[in-house]
């Protein structure tokens, strides 16, 4: 903001110097003497008048000033009672008989030459112009080459914008980043590494050169990299990969030289390139070809980073979330030797980081944080993080002391599934809901593999008028075919409970959603985990971006006849699980009936309470659950 403002007021004041010159030129070249001390006159006299006034012996005196060009008269006015008046009369330029007629009236003459100060004052005007004209563009052009420490200007494009920290003061250390364990082991070795590089060169090793941190957004990634800064104590270069690519061709392959340039003169050091998909992304596919900018720039980063000459002493640290659309050559080993995989992480993990979160928050001795754990899977830090913040802010609302376990269970409602809206009002549709819900929530405590109750409320939030919770007991890395149907069923469960209670004619469109889900299950089932009468095929695989090099476009690797039989495939799997469903919500009709009315009354039942009025109904065993037979 300091450059901007100096150069703003700069870019003012040369147009208001200009100006201010040439008013003053004309005020000083225009200035007569007759305009100052005695030479001054309220009114001008003409010529003529002049002359009549000198016939009938009215003058007394005449000045004379600017060699006789201009003349200051007194003279007696025979209108304001003969008084003495002065006037500014304009002589013509050849008037010898004036003096003379003047002398012979005895009228007293006097001659006033013009002063030098005019031209000194002229000439010291004209020097000064020209001096603050070279010493504003001077100013400017050693602004804009960086002399006075502004970047960005106009001849510092090719200079790196790099974040330069000799001893990195991030105030994140490795006690700080939890639930990614293995991750952390990969990137300590590159700070003892850094530390005491003769225990790996003894025995011939050598540090990678590269790390490439891959991994979803917000499992912590820069946070990592925020700890090695802290721990290294080595110099510390920070970038992300847009900042390398500008309109401008040729810049951004400058600015990775002047980095690994500054970097060699720093080494042993570290880079770290946040975002690098936004540079180094696969050559060759796109519309530029080979000439595009951000080609070029990649090309330069690769050389750098294991080119001729090496880099010696330089680790280059890079994260991204895009791992699949970057170059080959750019993964190879010598330049990204490692590929760190930073996942969400699992139960322990979370809880680990939950743990880092709630350290400089007010928690209530009564918060489980295993219990918060267990409730959300697959969140990442950052969302954990961001789980506790609002938590925080719901207490300090409520104007409480400290977050309890209930600020915590709204928090997790309102970053799953949004804002808590209106209650419902209308009578038909409120209950309409609640058996729609009830019908999700029965399916999925009663059919084996589903994962238990959490939750049902009738409070809206988002674009839902009603939601079920369901928490998996356990993370789960593999998902079996009995879970897959048992899924399918409690996504049919909503539906189901509309037809059995209201009728065919009744049911309503708040299935929607689910039925895309379900659809969805049921065709991997078939196309890609060969979990149909199909055979152990894979139909079907994950399309990938276009601009990586592939089609554009998925291409299907089977017959119309296959397709015909996928189709059919899919249509038994989803009719048999509803039959099934439908005939659970038929045998169970009283328990859901008064689950509706406690839920209609209370808006919102716990998993715990469900499950122990669902246990007075049934005389099911909990191991002899309904199992799904397709």
């Amino acid at each position: 903001m300091k450059n901007f403002s100096w150069r703003t007021a700069l870019l003012w004041t040369l147009p208001i110097l200009v100006v201010g010159f040439f008013l003053w030129q004309g005020s000083v070249g225009s200035a007569s003497p007759a305009d100052t001390g005695r030479n001054t006159a309220r009114t001008s006299m003409t010529y003529g008048r002049f002359l009549d006034y000198l016939d009938a012996d009215r003058v007394t005196s005449v000045d004379f000033y600017d060699s006789g060009r201009t003349a200051i008269v007194e003279a007696v006015d025979p209108q304001i009672d003969n008084q003495v008046q002065r006037w500014r009369v304009d002589l013509p330029g050849n008037a010898p008989e004036l003096v003379e007629r003047l002398r012979a009236s005895n009228i007293s003459l006097d001659s006033h030459q013009p002063r030098n100060d005019g031209a000194i004052v002229g000439i010291l005007g004209n020097l000064l112009f020209p001096v603050l004209l070279i010493g504003g563009l001077f100013f400017l052009l050693r602004r804009s080459n960086g002399g006075a420490g502004g970047p960005g200007q106009a001849m510092n494009f090719g200079k790196s914008k790099a974040r330069f920290m000799m001893e990195a003061n991030t105030g994140v250390m490795f006690d700080d980043v939890a639930g990614i364990e293995e991750a952390k082991e990969e990137l300590q070795e590159v700070v003892t590494f850094l530390k005491k590089p003769e225990r790996f060169t003894a025995i011939g090793a050598r540090i990678p050169k590269g790390v490439l941190l891959v991994g979803p957004p917000g499992t912590g990634k820069t946070l990592l990299a925020k700890a090695i800064a802290g721990e290294a104590g080595t110099p510390f270069f920070s970038i992300s990969g847009s900042e390398f690519v500008e309109m401008f061709v040729g810049v951004g392959a400058s600015r990775v030289r002047d980095l690994f340039k500054k970097a060699k003169e720093n080494a042993p050091c570290i880079i770290f390139i946040d975002e690098i998909d936004a540079v180094g992304r696969s050559r060759g596919a796109g519309i530029g070809g080979g000439n595009d900018e951000r080609e070029q720039t990649l090309n330069q980063l690769l050389t750098e980073m294991d080119g001729f000459e090496g880099n010696n002493g330089i680790i280059v640290i890079a994260a991204t979330n895009r791992a699949d659309v970057l170059d080959s050559a750019l993964l190879r080993p010598g330049r990204f030797d490692r590929q760190v995989s930073v996942d969400p992480p699992d139960i322990k993990g979370r809880r680990e980081v939950l743990e880092v979160h709630a350290r400089d928050k007010k928690v209530s001795e009564g918060v489980s944080l295993d219990a918060i754990a267990r409730r959300t899977p697959g969140f990442t830090g950052a969302d954990l993080a961001n789980l506790l913040n609002e938590a925080a802010i719901l207490t300090a609302r409520r104007r409480k002391e400290a977050v309890t376990m209930l600020e915590i269970d709204d928090a997790i409602d309102r970053v799953v599934a949004g804002m808590e809206g209106t209650p419902l009002t209308d009578g038909k549709s409120k209950r309409l809901i609640a058996y729609h819900e009830i019908g999700h929530a029965i399916i999925g405590t009663l059919v084996k593999d589903h994962d238990p109750v959490q939750k049902v409320t009738l409070i809206p939030r988002g674009q839902a008028q009603g939601l079920t919770w369901f928490t998996p007991s356990e993370d789960q890395m593999l998902i079996s075919r009995g879970q897959l149907k048992a899924r399918i069923m409690g996504a049919l469960g909503g539906r189901a409970a509309e037809e059995v209670i209201f009728g065919d004619a009744e049911i309503t469109t708040g299935a929607g959603n689910d039925l895309q889900q379900l659809t969805g299950m049921a065709r991997q089932m078939v196309t890609r985990f060969g979990m149909s009468d199909l055979g152990q095929l894979a139909l079907e695989t994950e399309q990938g971006p276009a601009f990586v090099g592939g089609s554009w476009g998925g291409r299907n690797e089977y017959s119309e006849e296959v397709a015909s039989r996928i189709d059919a495939a899919v249509y038994n799997i989803v009719s048999k699980c509803y039959e099934d469903t439908c005939k659970i919500i038929r045998d169970n009709r009283d328990v859901i009936d008064r689950v509706v009315d406690l839920l209609i009354e209370k808006e919102s039942i716990d998993g715990d309470e469900f499950r122990r009025i669902v246990g007075e109904y049934t005389i099911v065993p909990e191991k002899e659950r309904f199992v799904p037979q397709l």
